[in-house]
């Protein structure tokens, strides 16, 4: 008789794999560390090789468990596609689904939108994780988020989108800087020298910078912030100028500070969608949960047909 790996030992290794700590490896799995150490031990013994070195300063997985935990997050997220299954066949949008947002997203959309989507799904356990946006990606392909509302364009792997709405680019600065600011900023008055952006990582960065035509603009490596309300409080230092997307602008990012945001000339704009992984029996699901992220009117810009 064979006996195969289960599906909690399998969760214990690669909760080991995600955070390199047998401490905040248990705590994701809500057990405690002797137990998670009993269970991957266990593992060892059934395969009969050892997938983890272990020492007292790290935690380091040998070739073979590179390779064990690689088909380990295969089989978790097709475990996770059979529950799907199941979900799918039930009332839409309850029980728990795992949505993953981007900080530029985030905290300026979701309290306009979580409301009427807990009023219209009373049933939905939705937990929420903020992540960049290629480590949330990185999180949906391994199983650990249901789907990740993001901006595009970014490479999100083997993943179906529902693209939701339009977020035009704005130039924020200081009016002491700019004097009479027409109602439309040319991106060829951007400067390097003045421009601040977010650090490597945020796709808000790359993509401001694509979709008002001037990818090439680099801005001051010692002027870059961690955050838009960082990047704000900048401006009204009067180290620079930034773009901001309307969805934080509408969201207040502005109150108080006295600096002037103008729309770029032309469809300078990045698009908010959601992402679910491709053949997910969910699928429909999202597309609901996608309707109810759209915030009504159109005053955060152009509303998308659904892909």
């Amino acid at each position: 008789m064979t006996f195969l790996p289960t599906l909690k030992q399998l969760q214990y290794l690669a909760a080991l794999h995600i955070h390199g700590h047998f401490g905040r490896a248990a705590e994701a799995c809500f057990v405690t560390q002797s137990t998670l150490s009993a269970g991957l031990r266990e593992l060892e013994t059934l395969l009969g090789v050892q997938l983890v070195e272990r020492n007292r300063r790290v935690v380091r997985f040998t070739p073979l468990g590179e390779r064990v935990v690689a088909k380990a997050y295969d089989v978790l997220r097709e475990a996770d596609a059979l529950a799907g299954l199941t979900r799918a066949s039930a009332r839409p949008l309850t029980g728990e689904l795992r949505l993953g947002v981007i900080p530029t997203i985030a905290p300026y959309l979701l309290p306009r939108v979580l409301p009427a989507l807990r009023q219209a799904y009373p049933e939905l356990k939705l937990y929420l994780r903020e992540a960049m946006s290629h480590a949330a990606c990185e999180a949906l392909a391994r199983g650990q988020l249901d789907a990740v509302l993001l901006a595009l364009p970014w490479d999100c792997g083997a993943v179906e989108t529902m693209a939701l709405f339009d977020d035009a680019f704005f130039l924020v600065f200081h009016p002491r800087d700019r004097r009479d600011p027409p109602p439309f900023v040319s991106p060829d008055s951007i400067h390097d020298t003045d421009l601040l952006l977010l650090e490597d990582g945020h796709c808000l960065k790359d993509q401001a910078l694509a979709a008002c035509g001037r990818p090439e603009l680099r801005a001051d490596p010692g002027h870059r912030g961690t955050s838009l309300v960082t990047l704000v409080q900048m401006v009204a230092g009067r180290l620079g100028q930034t773009l901001v997307p309307k969805m934080a602008l509408d969201g207040g990012i502005l109150e108080d500070t006295g600096l002037i945001a103008r729309p770029l000339e032309g469809d300078a704009a990045r698009t908010i969608a959601l992402a679910w992984r491709s053949g997910s029996p969910r699928a429909e699901e999202f597309r609901l949960l996608g309707a109810g992220l759209r915030e009504p009117g159109t005053a955060r810009g152009n509303a998308l047909p659904e892909q």
